[in-house]
Order: C-alpha cells, then structure tokens, then sequence
C-alpha cells in the first residue's frame, strides 16, 4: 500500500492521536505549502517517522497523485476535531 494511503488510513482511524495529528500538519503543509516543524517528525516512533519518509518521496514523486486528495480531507478533519477541545 502507498505510504499517502497508510497515512489517511492511520489519520482516519486515530486523528487526535500524536501521530494522527503530526500527519495531518505534514499533509496540510505539503499541500498548502505552510511551514511544516521537522522536530514534530522526531517525536514519532520509528516505524511512523519511516512512514512519513516515504510520504515524502511519494508527494515528491507523484505531485499530482488522487490520492492526495483524499489524504488532505482526512487531515483537515483531523485539524478540526483538534481544534474543537
């Protein structure tokens, strides 16, 4: 599975956790182009801070990639619900 698809999955089933959010700011900042803090990156495990390494390469690669989409919507609900404690 894409790594764009595995983070919409893990922001969609977990978006007030620490790494659902960290991703929803990291896919909000790639689309948007906003300032995104790489120290948010260090304070995922390891296996989610690969993850978000191969976000990186994918976004890079496939700029224009549907799913990108559907990633940000996850990621702008995520913000949301954070927003509303």
């Amino acid at each position: 599975m894409r790594a764009i698809k595995q983070v919409k999955k893990l922001i969609e089933n977990n978006p007030t956790s620490k790494a659902g959010q960290t991703f929803s700011k990291l896919i909000l900042s790639l689309e948007s182009e906003i300032e995104f803090l790489v120290k948010d990156l260090y304070q995922l495990d390891t296996q989610e801070f690969d993850l978000a390494m191969e976000v990186l390469k994918d976004w890079r690669i496939d700029r224009f990639y549907l799913g990108k989409a559907k990633a940000f919507d996850a990621a702008t609900h995520a913000q949301a619900l954070s927003a509303v404690k």
